[in-house]
């Protein structure tokens, strides 16, 4: 364990492979991510280990020599954990515990535990419970060391249940009720939403820790934990939120994530919902983050996956006042320009004509462009209102006075 302002930190190790399919640069991008995930589950990265194989060894994922190297360092550094980049199969898991003699993370086990870790509420502790069984279920086996017979006895004679039956069984259990404890509070949410009236409903949504919960505080004046953290928020939050005279709905959901593990989505459906009824999506991106291209592609998947592909969004780009593009000197005639060099203005053109001027660039910390977002938030749920509620600007009429900036502000 390490120390670390009254914080103890577990000592873990990081495992990836350079595959086919998995190329180095993204190897080390990916174990970049994973290692911000231990941080937030509580873990301190001392090594990374990466080889390069065609494909994962299906008994240990890594090969036998590169399986010594690491035993060696977690025997010498007293490492408590070992983590895997990638999803191990239960047999894998068990060999490579036998080997190694220490606990094996894979990253799914690692983004759950971080989610049990954050879940405040009874029904976020619900999904992620859910989660965590349903993953458990067919890894039974490598909790146990035999699988002797109960103890006979009267009407007890007989083959009878392997402890690992009994296990299952009982874990199988655990999952029906708690998916019908989910569904009973999935239909008093859907009974809430129904009730919400005639309001236009905005979702943000992102890849975690891109700024999500400080912006709903900044426009919503609320208090949802933000935390420079992964997953600092599961709960999803709905405010009223009103700019100028137009009152809407804007939730807040959970952050997305590469490789997200598929318990996760199922258990979460409920929450993901909330995007599902959405009439405008904000999606918020970390445009300081180098990787940021590929969060949006690994959101866009996921909002596929849920089928709001199609919905009317609204590209956010946040934290603009930590953005600092790769210089190249004036003498540096070998270095090739990529995007990485890119001024905020060059991407600002870029994305402006990729989603046909649907973007903002913004920063929710320094507030900079805070008005030119309110103003573009307020001219769209406006538009959708008018649209899908034709008739209530004859109730309504103030929705449809210009919006005021300075009025706003006061």
């Amino acid at each position: 364990m390490i120390e670390a302002q009254n914080q103890v930190y577990e000592k873990a190790v990081l495992i990836g492979v350079i595959t086919r399919d998995q190329s180095e640069d993204k190897v080390h991008e990916y174990l970049d991510e994973l290692e911000f995930l231990t941080y937030t589950a509580g873990g301190e990265v001392l090594k990374r280990f990466i080889q390069r194989i065609d494909t994962p060894n299906p008994k240990t994922y890594i090969g036998s020599g590169k399986m010594e190297e690491v035993e060696a360092f977690v025997t010498e550094h007293e490492i408590g954990s070992v983590i895997f980049d990638d999803e191990l199969s239960p047999a894998q898991q068990k060999n490579i515990e036998r080997a190694l003699k220490c606990k094996i993370v894979d990253r799914t086990t690692l983004i759950l535990d971080i989610f049990a870790q954050r879940a405040q509420t009874s029904y976020a502790r619900t999904q992620v419970e859910l989660a965590q069984y349903e993953y458990l279920l067919p890894r039974l086996t490598g909790l146990w060391t035999h699988l002797e017979r109960q103890k006979g006895g009267i009407g007890m004679r007989g083959p009878g249940e392997t402890e690992i039956e009994t296990d299952r069984r009982i874990v199988r259990d655990r999952i029906t009720l708690l998916k019908q404890k989910l569904k009973k509070i999935d239909r008093q949410m859907e009974t809430q939403r129904g009730n919400r009236g005639s309001l236009v409903r905005v979702a943000l949504v992102g890849y975690t820790n891109v700024g999500k919960s400080t912006l709903m505080n900044l426009i919503s004046k609320s208090e949802v934990f933000a935390e420079n953290k992964l997953f600092a928020t599961l709960d999803t939050t709905v405010r009223k939120v009103v700019i100028g005279n137009l009152p809407f709905l804007l939730t807040d959901t959970v952050g997305f994530i590469r490789k997200l593990p598929t318990q996760l989505v199922e258990s979460f459906k409920s929450t993901l919902d909330e995007v599902r009824e959405a009439d405008l999506i904000l999606h918020v991106v970390d445009i300081a983050h180098p990787d940021f291209e590929d969060h949006i592609k690994a959101v866009e998947g996921i909002l596929a996956d849920i089928q709001c592909a199609e919905k009317r969004t609204l590209m956010v780009f946040n934290k603009i006042d930590q953005y600092q593009p790769e210089v190249i000197e004036e003498d540096d005639l070998m270095t090739e320009r990529t995007t990485a060099h890119f001024t905020l203005e060059e991407w600002e053109n870029t994305w402006m004509r990729r989603v046909n001027g649907q973007a903002l660039f913004i920063s929710a910390h320094t507030k900079e462009n805070m008005d030119h977002f309110r103003k573009k938030v307020y001219d769209t749920v406006r538009d959708i209102h008018v649209t899908r509620f034709p008739y209530n600007h004859f109730l309504y009429p103030e929705i449809l006075d210009s919006y005021d900036v300075e009025e706003e502000e006061a």
